[in-house]
């Protein structure tokens, strides 16, 4: 009986160390964040045109999930919840995008994911688009990570792009920055995707010897959409698929690095996207696949994205996980596989590891709020059901069933849409009471 208890209390610890204590078994962490990638711009989410063999790939050695939301329809405030695990309200970056006039960004006394994996003393970086704020103290290498290369808002915030557009009295250029240092004013576009793949596998080559964190952020499909020569006119979708396309080969050069590195049976990996396409822009924007709206709405596809994660040998391989989980649960997540503490701040998201590693667990109900772009709240999910409150029509969905948004069930189940009135403004209300403040200069 001894030597069994001994064996249990051996085996719970190899479990518990292979989370993510200090050893050989800590995790790398690399999230590949794009901009304005739909539902439907993936082979493996159904797109019929574009050819994305290299996250085929990732999800038949992977995991995909099926009901994966960001907390916001525009860049900024998804991209403070990535990185705070917290409804963008809650960290004061809710109303819409920052600007190049923008004087605020994400308080630096917000613990981000990086802060976190810092204390476990992984080496950090930044890679691509950062948006949080552009102002020095907001930059990255100053919320935790120790490396920045890229843009410090949307690509198209640049004076050459906006005459592009006929707006000539634009007066603002798009740096490429290392740290706070300006490399580059307007950027060749062209190149941009095939210059922060390279940067990206230079850092895990570097960091092998030591757990590693990648936030690799592709400033595209954001319009506008660039491709290298290698890529331009080869996708039978156009300059969109050019782009997806190359965004592909990317994710391909990252996966085939950690392979000849030797780590790749260590590295957890996350696709996903910052919100639903910019269908605005008809062709050179992407596709919501089945789901109603996109990019700027609270339909589900503003903000339902395609996502992928994989480990190999920790995360069933060719699996797929239905229940909701969103981008304010990555940072509680990854904590949890590297061992990491969160630090005494308040978050929205929660702890999804056992239902990537288990796929058929349960998880309970967990109401998800959608906030429109300006951060207005306009609907909830609560198990099934999704209600949204645009202008004066009510909206009540079985989002299970109806994954297109065509069936409006508010008149025939009133109750339900008194009861999930009643949650959601109950929720956003302790939300509003403790909503921290954000970074001012």
């Amino acid at each position: 009986m001894k030597i069994f208890k001994f064996f249990i209390a051996l085996n719970g610890f190899i479990i518990f160390s292979a989370c993510g204590q200090k050893d050989i078994q800590t995790p790398n962490v690399i999230i590949i964040y794009t901009d304005d990638m739909g539902y439907g711009d993936l082979s493996c989410f159904g797109n019929p045109t574009i050819h994305t063999p290299h996250l085929d790939k990732m999800a038949t050695e992977g995991i995909k999930l099926s009901q994966f939301y960001v907390a916001a329809p525009v860049c900024t405030p998804s991209r403070a919840a990535l990185m705070t695990g917290s409804y963008p309200k809650r960290v004061g970056l809710e109303k819409g995008v920052l600007y190049p006039s923008s004087t605020t960004g994400l308080n630096p006394e917000e613990q981000t994911l990086a802060e976190i994996l810092k204390e476990k003393n992984y080496l950090t970086a930044c890679i691509g688009k950062w948006h949080l704020g552009h102002q020095e103290k907001f930059l990255p290498h100053n919320q935790g990570f120790d490396e920045f290369f890229g843009i410090p808002f949307s690509n198209d915030m640049s004076k050459k792009e906006q005459e592009y557009m006929g707006r000539n009295n634009y007066k603002w250029r798009l740096p490429l920055l290392s740290q706070s240092d300006t490399l580059e004013l307007d950027p060749d576009q062209t190149t941009l995707t095939k210059r922060l793949t390279e940067k990206a596998v230079s850092f895990i080559k570097k960091g092998k010897k030591t757990p590693f964190f990648l936030y690799l952020a592709h400033p595209m499909p954001h319009i506008p959409i660039y491709a290298s020569d290698k890529f331009k006119n080869t996708s039978v979708r156009g300059p969109y698929g050019d782009t997806i396309e190359e965004i592909d080969w990317s994710v391909g050069q990252i996966l085939k690095t950690l392979k000849e590195q030797g780590i790749d049976n260590n590295t957890l990996v996350i696709f996903t996207s910052d919100n639903g396409p910019w269908k605005i822009n008809k062709t050179e924007g992407g596709a919501s696949g089945p789901l109603r709206g996109a990019k700027g709405t609270t339909w589900e596809g503003g903000q339902r994205v395609p996502c992928i994660v994989r480990w190999p040998g920790k995360i069933p391989a060719g699996t797929m996980q239905r229940q909701v989980i969103t981008n304010m649960d990555i940072l509680p997540t990854v904590a949890s596989f590297c061992g990491a503490e969160l630090s005494e701040k308040k978050v929205d998201g929660r702890n999804v590891s056992r239902i990537l590693i288990e796929v058929d667990e349960q998880l309970d109900d967990y109401p998800f709020l959608y906030y429109s772009k300006n951060g207005k709240l306009e609907g909830i999910r609560d198990g099934k059901y999704k209600l949204l409150l645009l202008d004066e029509d009510i909206f009540l969905f079985d989002v299970e069933s109806d994954i297109s948004e065509v069936y409006n069930l508010a008149d025939t189940d009133p109750d339900k849409v008194i009861m999930l009135k009643e949650k959601m403004k109950r929720i956003d209300s302790l939300l509003a009471t403790e909503r921290r403040k954000v970074g001012n200069l």
